[in-house]
């Protein structure tokens, strides 16, 4: 099921990132890239994640950011990235 969201293009792997927005950009790179998301979508996670916390995070080592459709969602999408620490 996941291979019908996952593809090479929208999977990353990296060792690590400075900061937690350098993590949400990297993930987002590839839904901007196919047009799935406009930019304005990441900065919409960035300033929910100040108002809110980090909401996304679904267990240690797990997160699922996102925002609200109207908030530059073009489609369907679905990116990983994967930091090794």
């Amino acid at each position: 099921m996941l291979g019908t969201w996952l593809s090479d293009a929208t999977i990353t792997l990296r060792e690590s990132v400075e900061t937690w927005p350098q993590a949400l950009e990297i993930c987002g790179k590839p839904l901007l890239d196919a047009g799935v998301i406009a930019p304005e979508y990441i900065t919409a996670i960035v300033q929910q994640h100040q108002k809110l916390g980090p909401y996304y995070v679904l267990a240690p080592g797990l997160a699922m950011p996102h925002a609200r459709p109207e908030e530059g969602a073009k489609g369907l999408g679905l990116s990983l990235l994967k930091l090794q620490r």
